[in-house]
Protein backbone atom coordinates (compact mmCIF):
# COMPACT_ATOMS: atom_id res chain seq x y z
CA UNK A 1 0.00 0.00 0.00
CA UNK A 2 1.43 3.36 -0.73
CA UNK A 3 0.43 5.33 2.36
CA UNK A 4 0.64 9.40 3.08
CA UNK A 5 3.22 11.16 4.30
CA UNK A 6 2.53 11.20 7.30
CA UNK A 7 2.40 7.40 8.04
CA UNK A 8 5.04 6.65 5.93
CA UNK A 9 7.15 8.82 8.94
CA UNK A 10 5.24 6.35 11.50
CA UNK A 11 6.64 3.55 9.73
CA UNK A 12 10.00 4.42 9.15
CA UNK A 13 9.81 5.65 13.28
CA UNK A 14 8.58 2.31 14.47
CA UNK A 15 11.21 0.83 12.51
CA UNK A 16 14.35 2.15 13.54
CA UNK A 17 13.26 2.62 17.07
CA UNK A 18 12.17 -1.48 16.38
CA UNK A 19 15.60 -2.02 15.20
CA UNK A 20 17.23 -0.71 18.57
CA UNK A 21 14.91 -2.39 20.97
CA UNK A 22 15.60 -5.83 19.22
CA UNK A 23 19.07 -5.08 19.87
CA UNK A 24 18.51 -4.44 23.46
CA UNK A 25 16.07 -7.41 23.77
CA UNK A 26 18.95 -9.72 22.99
CA UNK A 27 21.23 -8.52 26.04
CA UNK A 28 18.32 -9.11 28.27
CA UNK A 29 19.09 -13.25 28.23
CA UNK A 30 22.58 -11.98 29.68
CA UNK A 31 20.69 -9.73 32.02
CA UNK A 32 18.41 -12.27 33.31
CA UNK A 33 21.07 -14.25 35.34
CA UNK A 34 23.03 -10.92 36.82
CA UNK A 35 21.70 -10.20 40.86
CA UNK A 36 20.76 -6.77 39.58
CA UNK A 37 18.52 -8.11 36.99
CA UNK A 38 17.50 -6.15 33.80
CA UNK A 39 15.00 -3.81 35.24
CA UNK A 40 16.72 -0.76 35.30
CA UNK A 41 18.10 -1.73 31.99
CA UNK A 42 14.69 -1.95 30.02
CA UNK A 43 13.74 0.53 31.51
CA UNK A 44 17.00 2.74 30.13
CA UNK A 45 15.83 0.92 26.63
CA UNK A 46 12.03 2.26 27.04
CA UNK A 47 13.20 5.81 27.64
CA UNK A 48 15.54 5.88 24.75
CA UNK A 49 12.77 4.15 22.68
CA UNK A 50 10.30 7.11 22.88
CA UNK A 51 13.44 10.01 22.52
CA UNK A 52 13.84 8.21 19.23
CA UNK A 53 10.73 8.51 18.45
CA UNK A 54 9.53 11.86 19.71
CA UNK A 55 12.90 13.22 17.63
CA UNK A 56 12.39 11.87 14.60
CA UNK A 57 8.32 12.31 14.60
CA UNK A 58 8.52 16.02 15.73
CA UNK A 59 11.51 16.54 13.34
CA UNK A 60 9.37 16.12 10.35
CA UNK A 61 6.19 17.42 11.49
CA UNK A 62 6.87 19.98 14.29
CA UNK A 63 3.77 21.44 14.90
CA UNK A 64 2.05 18.57 16.21
CA UNK A 65 1.50 17.26 19.54
CA UNK A 66 3.16 14.21 21.06
CA UNK A 67 1.78 12.17 24.00
CA UNK A 68 3.81 9.22 25.06
CA UNK A 69 3.77 6.81 27.69
CA UNK A 70 7.88 7.67 29.31
CA UNK A 71 7.22 11.29 29.40
CA UNK A 72 5.56 14.51 29.57
CA UNK A 73 3.06 15.79 26.67
CA UNK A 74 4.07 18.25 24.18
CA UNK A 75 1.11 20.51 22.76
CA UNK A 76 1.80 21.51 19.66
CA UNK A 77 1.52 24.89 17.85
CA UNK A 78 -0.89 22.75 15.64
CA UNK A 79 -3.57 21.56 18.34
CA UNK A 80 -5.73 19.50 16.09
CA UNK A 81 -3.15 17.18 15.57
CA UNK A 82 -1.18 15.10 17.97
CA UNK A 83 0.89 11.98 17.85
CA UNK A 84 0.28 8.99 20.52
CA UNK A 85 3.26 6.72 21.38
CA UNK A 86 3.80 3.74 22.96
CA UNK A 87 7.86 2.97 22.78
CA UNK A 88 7.73 -0.83 24.19
CA UNK A 89 4.22 -1.99 24.60
CA UNK A 90 4.88 -5.35 26.28
CA UNK A 91 7.56 -4.16 28.37
CA UNK A 92 6.93 -7.21 30.95
CA UNK A 93 7.69 -9.89 27.86
CA UNK A 94 10.27 -7.69 27.13
CA UNK A 95 11.98 -7.64 30.86
CA UNK A 96 11.34 -11.86 30.52
CA UNK A 97 12.98 -12.66 27.25
CA UNK A 98 9.51 -13.31 25.92
CA UNK A 99 9.49 -12.25 22.42
CA UNK A 100 6.29 -10.62 22.41
CA UNK A 101 6.00 -6.75 22.11
CA UNK A 102 5.48 -3.90 19.89
CA UNK A 103 6.17 -0.03 18.96
CA UNK A 104 3.06 1.92 18.79
CA UNK A 105 2.43 5.04 17.06
CA UNK A 106 -1.06 6.36 16.50
CA UNK A 107 -1.64 9.68 15.13
CA UNK A 108 -5.17 11.80 16.32
CA UNK A 109 -6.68 14.64 14.36
CA UNK A 110 -9.40 16.37 16.26
CA UNK A 111 -9.74 13.56 18.72
CA UNK A 112 -10.20 11.17 16.42
CA UNK A 113 -7.42 8.48 15.29
CA UNK A 114 -6.25 9.34 11.48
CA UNK A 115 -3.43 6.76 10.92
CA UNK A 116 -2.11 4.30 13.22
CA UNK A 117 1.21 1.64 13.28
CA UNK A 118 1.56 -1.11 15.63
CA UNK A 119 5.38 -2.88 14.19
CA UNK A 120 6.30 -6.29 16.10
CA UNK A 121 10.09 -6.13 15.25
CA UNK A 122 11.34 -9.89 16.78
CA UNK A 123 8.76 -11.29 13.74
CA UNK A 124 9.04 -8.32 11.65
CA UNK A 125 5.36 -7.80 11.78
CA UNK A 126 4.15 -4.04 10.46
CA UNK A 127 0.45 -3.27 10.99
CA UNK A 128 -1.14 -0.01 9.75
CA UNK A 129 -3.81 1.98 8.66
CA UNK A 130 -5.16 5.19 7.45
CA UNK A 131 -9.09 6.43 7.76
CA UNK A 132 -10.91 4.89 4.62
CA UNK A 133 -7.22 2.74 3.18
CA UNK A 134 -7.91 -0.15 4.85
CA UNK A 135 -5.24 -2.38 7.18
CA UNK A 136 -2.37 -3.79 6.51
CA UNK A 137 0.11 -6.39 7.56
CA UNK A 138 3.26 -5.36 5.82
CA UNK A 139 2.13 -5.59 2.05
CA UNK A 140 -0.83 -7.74 2.63
CA UNK A 141 -4.61 -6.25 3.38
CA UNK A 142 -5.70 -7.68 6.72
CA UNK A 143 -9.67 -8.73 7.28
CA UNK A 144 -11.13 -9.69 10.50
CA UNK A 145 -11.82 -13.63 10.90
CA UNK A 146 -15.34 -14.20 9.54
CA UNK A 147 -15.99 -16.96 12.43
CA UNK A 148 -19.73 -16.04 13.62
CA UNK A 149 -20.10 -18.62 16.67
CA UNK A 150 -19.05 -18.13 20.31
CA UNK A 151 -17.47 -21.91 20.44
CA UNK A 152 -15.41 -21.61 18.10
CA UNK A 153 -14.24 -18.19 18.60
CA UNK A 154 -10.37 -16.88 20.51
CA UNK A 155 -10.88 -13.69 22.19
CA UNK A 156 -7.67 -12.16 24.05
CA UNK A 157 -7.66 -9.94 27.28
CA UNK A 158 -5.20 -8.82 29.73
CA UNK A 159 -5.11 -10.29 32.92
CA UNK A 160 -5.04 -7.60 36.30
CA UNK A 161 -1.81 -7.56 38.35
CA UNK A 162 -0.20 -6.38 41.24
CA UNK A 163 -3.73 -5.91 43.26
CA UNK A 164 -5.42 -3.72 40.33
CA UNK A 165 -9.53 -3.09 41.18
CA UNK A 166 -10.55 -4.46 38.03
CA UNK A 167 -9.22 -7.79 39.04
CA UNK A 168 -13.10 -9.01 40.36
CA UNK A 169 -14.66 -7.59 37.28
CA UNK A 170 -12.06 -9.60 34.51
CA UNK A 171 -12.53 -13.01 36.73
CA UNK A 172 -16.40 -12.72 36.24
CA UNK A 173 -15.73 -12.06 32.02
CA UNK A 174 -13.77 -15.10 32.30
CA UNK A 175 -16.32 -17.12 34.41
CA UNK A 176 -18.78 -16.10 31.86
CA UNK A 177 -16.79 -16.22 28.33
CA UNK A 178 -15.05 -19.54 29.24
CA UNK A 179 -17.40 -21.79 29.04
CA UNK A 180 -18.80 -20.71 25.50
CA UNK A 181 -15.96 -20.25 23.57
CA UNK A 182 -12.95 -22.01 22.11
CA UNK A 183 -10.44 -20.13 24.38
CA UNK A 184 -9.23 -16.95 26.11
CA UNK A 185 -5.52 -15.81 25.56
CA UNK A 186 -3.16 -13.44 27.60
CA UNK A 187 -0.12 -12.74 25.55
CA UNK A 188 0.50 -9.32 27.36
CA UNK A 189 1.11 -6.42 24.20
CA UNK A 190 -2.52 -4.67 24.39
CA UNK A 191 -1.33 -3.48 20.94
CA UNK A 192 -0.79 -6.74 19.29
CA UNK A 193 -4.60 -7.96 20.75
CA UNK A 194 -5.83 -5.30 18.48
CA UNK A 195 -3.49 -6.29 15.63
CA UNK A 196 -4.24 -10.32 16.00
CA UNK A 197 -8.12 -9.07 15.75
CA UNK A 198 -7.35 -7.14 12.60
CA UNK A 199 -5.44 -9.84 11.76
CA UNK A 200 -8.05 -12.87 11.87
CA UNK A 201 -6.28 -14.46 14.45
CA UNK A 202 -8.77 -13.54 17.27
CA UNK A 203 -12.13 -13.07 17.38
CA UNK A 204 -12.39 -10.35 19.94
CA UNK A 205 -10.33 -8.29 22.86
CA UNK A 206 -11.57 -6.72 26.15
CA UNK A 207 -9.60 -5.15 28.26
CA UNK A 208 -9.38 -2.67 31.28
CA UNK A 209 -6.86 -0.04 32.96
CA UNK A 210 -5.57 0.81 29.84
CA UNK A 211 -4.02 4.33 28.54
CA UNK A 212 -4.72 6.16 25.03
CA UNK A 213 -1.02 5.03 23.95
CA UNK A 214 -2.09 1.60 24.44
CA UNK A 215 -5.13 1.78 22.19
CA UNK A 216 -4.74 4.74 19.89
CA UNK A 217 -3.18 3.06 16.84
CA UNK A 218 -4.76 -0.30 17.53
CA UNK A 219 -8.61 1.04 17.08
CA UNK A 220 -8.13 2.41 14.08
CA UNK A 221 -6.23 -0.71 12.36
CA UNK A 222 -9.31 -3.00 14.12
CA UNK A 223 -12.32 -0.92 12.47
CA UNK A 224 -10.07 -0.08 8.88
CA UNK A 225 -9.67 -3.88 8.83
CA UNK A 226 -13.65 -4.19 9.43
CA UNK A 227 -13.86 -4.78 12.72
CA UNK A 228 -16.27 -3.29 15.06
CA UNK A 229 -14.43 -1.69 18.35
CA UNK A 230 -16.63 0.43 21.18
CA UNK A 231 -16.28 1.54 24.56
CA UNK A 232 -16.75 -1.50 27.08
CA UNK A 233 -19.47 0.32 28.85
CA UNK A 234 -22.24 1.69 26.63
CA UNK A 235 -21.88 5.28 26.35
CA UNK A 236 -18.67 5.66 27.22
CA UNK A 237 -15.03 6.95 25.79
CA UNK A 238 -12.33 4.56 24.66
CA UNK A 239 -9.32 6.05 25.07
CA UNK A 240 -11.01 8.66 28.17
CA UNK A 241 -11.76 5.96 30.20
CA UNK A 242 -9.18 3.16 29.37
CA UNK A 243 -11.96 0.51 28.23
CA UNK A 244 -12.56 -1.45 25.11
CA UNK A 245 -13.90 -4.33 23.59
CA UNK A 246 -13.57 -4.92 19.73
CA UNK A 247 -14.41 -7.93 17.50
CA UNK A 248 -15.37 -9.06 13.96
CA UNK A 249 -18.47 -8.41 12.80
CA UNK A 250 -20.38 -11.37 12.65
CA UNK A 251 -19.40 -12.04 16.87
CA UNK A 252 -19.31 -8.66 17.90
CA UNK A 253 -22.58 -8.81 19.38
CA UNK A 254 -23.15 -11.84 21.46
CA UNK A 255 -19.56 -11.15 22.61
CA UNK A 256 -20.43 -7.89 24.14
CA UNK A 257 -23.11 -9.26 25.64
CA UNK A 258 -21.85 -11.67 27.75
CA UNK A 259 -19.09 -9.28 28.27
CA UNK A 260 -21.42 -6.37 29.25
CA UNK A 261 -23.68 -8.86 31.33
CA UNK A 262 -24.31 -7.80 34.95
Amino acid sequence: MAGSANLNVMMKTARKAGRALLKDFGEVENLQVSTKGPGDFVSRADRTAEETIREELLRARPSYGFLGEEGREIEGEDPTRRWIVDPLDGTTNFLHGLPHWAVSIALEHKGQTVAGVIYDPVKDEMFYAEKGGGAWLNESRLRVSGRHRLIESIFATGLPFAGRADLPDTIKDLARLLPACAGVRRFGAASLDFAYVAAGRYEGFWERGLHAWDMAAGLIIVREAGGIAEPLQIGGDILADGQVICGNEPIFETFAKVIRKA
